[in-house]
């Protein structure tokens, strides 16, 4: 109580300058407006390595921030569908000390999850994918012998097309020579790069490990945080304004978790599809080859051909003399794609984006130049919100005209007046059909009057 007197009584005393306050802050601001401006103008590498020492300080809790984002469903679906039916059933009344059981016993449990599936990963990779990995690097040597094999006799068949090889070849055979020459001196320096990049492999696991921790506290408050951040909405805007970004925070938030879940899901089912279809058509390493086409997969309308090209050279370097291989790969892949991208995905995600073929498109070659295949995975959503956004600001502003805001209603519109809509008149192209065609019909007429 007496705090709250000291703090009333520190700012009835703070507003008797209330006038010079704003002038020293406007002041202050336009300064620092002023200084921000400049650096980025001239100094902007400055900022750049700023920017990238607070962002490296801070990637333990942004590690922790999206694990348990993407935790927070699976909690939510362990608290609600399973842990408090099960306390109902037991008869144990909804009490402060039950939320908090419900809350430690939800948190274990997606841990465990978490940590089962991290387990199950490294596993498959280690026990399946490694193996794989190793067995190609030891058969190399036959597999280059394989390929050579059938260059060669691709060259016998082809005398021409052998001639043509040969001439290539030596054509560029002493770019390469000095490729090498230039390649062997830096082998140091790639060795070192190679520790430095293992190093820092080290320090994004710790980072994740530390990460993993801030999630758990993350999860046992998040509706706190959730609480503070709405109280700190309400504060910053008008009730209305602060209404529609709360709204607007929900889309965003069903959005990405509708389409990145969907996504997971939509992969791992085309992964075990894929392990099918390659056991059964005894395609060699199967699994590693399912996990390109799974991982590849959570790319939008890019990620089947990512995955399927890789996949189909390495099919063709095992065993070139069958070229059908290949193509019968070719053709399960692209079956199965299509499979995902009309059946599948759509059961799967649903219209959880909106976004016509063009626009995904464009954002996966947008987002994916900017941010790599992060951004190739994040784009879609990103720019779904974003489409969203200005769809809805441009049919509110459409309405207080008292325009239509269907699209189907501008197609063919010409000009719009107080009238309504007029549409645009037929194109001259029709009309000269149109007039050829009654020609020819009086023509036919008069033919057939003359027949008479």
């Amino acid at each position: 109580m007496r705090m709250h007197i000291r703090e009333r009584a520190f700012f009835m005393k703070f507003k008797i300058n209330n006038k010079y306050v704003r002038w020293g802050l406007t002041l202050f601001l336009v300064v620092a407006a002023s200084i921000t401006f400049y650096n980025l103008i001239f100094n902007n590498s400055n900022i750049t390595e700023g920017i990238s020492v607070v962002i490296g300080i801070l990637m333990p809790v942004v590690f922790g921030l999206v694990t348990a984002y993407l935790l927070t469903p699976i909690l939510n679906f362990m608290e609600g569908r399973i842990l408090i039916p099960v306390f109902d059933k037991c008869g144990i009344r909804d009490t402060k000390r039950r939320r908090k059981a419900v809350r430690a016993l939800g948190i274990i449990v997606t841990a465990f999850l978490f940590v089962a599936l991290i387990y199950g990963l490294i596993f498959m990779l280690v026990s399946q994918i490694v193996p794989s990995i190793e067995g190609i690097i030891v058969n190399f040597d036959s597999y280059a012998g394989n390929v050579s094999n059938w260059i060669n006799q691709m060259l016998e068949d082809n005398p021409e097309f052998g001639a043509y090889v040969s001439r290539t070849l030596e054509k560029f055979s002493t770019q390469l020579e000095d490729w090498l020459n230039h390649i062997i001196p830096g082998t140091a320096t790639l060795i070192k790069t190679v520790s430095l990049s293992f190093i820092s492999v080290l320090d994004v696991l710790w980072d994740f490990v530390i990460g993993f921790i801030i999630s758990i506290y993350v999860l046992a408050s998040k509706e706190n945080f959730a609480a503070q951040a709405k109280k700190m909405v309400y504060a910053a805007f008008e009730k209305d304004t602060a209404n529609a970004v709360i709204r607007n925070f929900r889309f965003t938030h069903k959005t990405f978790i509708g389409f990145l879940g969907g996504k997971i899901v939509d992969s791992i089912i085309i992964g075990i599809l894929c392990f099918i279809g390659t056991t059964l058509m005894k395609t060699p390493y199967a699994i590693l080859i399912s996990l390109i086409i799974g991982v590849t997969n959570i790319i939008p309308f890019f990620g089947p051909f990512l995955g399927a090209i890789p996949s189909i050279v390495l099919i063709f370097v095992v065993d070139p003399m069958h070229p059908l291989n290949c193509l019968y790969f070719a053709i399960f892949a692209l079956a199965l794609q299509q499979f995902d991208g009309n059946i599948l995905g759509p059961k799967i995600l649903g219209s959880s984006t909106g976004l016509t073929g063009f626009w995904v498109i464009f954002s996966i070659t947008f987002f994916g130049g900017l941010f790599g295949v992060v951004g190739m995975i994040v784009g879609v959503p990103i720019f779904a919100v974003f489409y969203t956004a200005v769809k809805a600001v441009v049919n509110t502003r459409l309405e207080k005209k008292n325009m239509p805001s269907s699209t189907k209603e501008y197609v063919n519109v010409d000009y719009i007046d107080k009238e309504g809509i007029h549409e645009m008149p037929l194109k001259p192209q029709k009309n000269r059909r149109k007039s050829r065609e009654d020609q020819e019909e009086k023509s036919d007429e008069v033919f057939d009057t003359e027949s008479k």
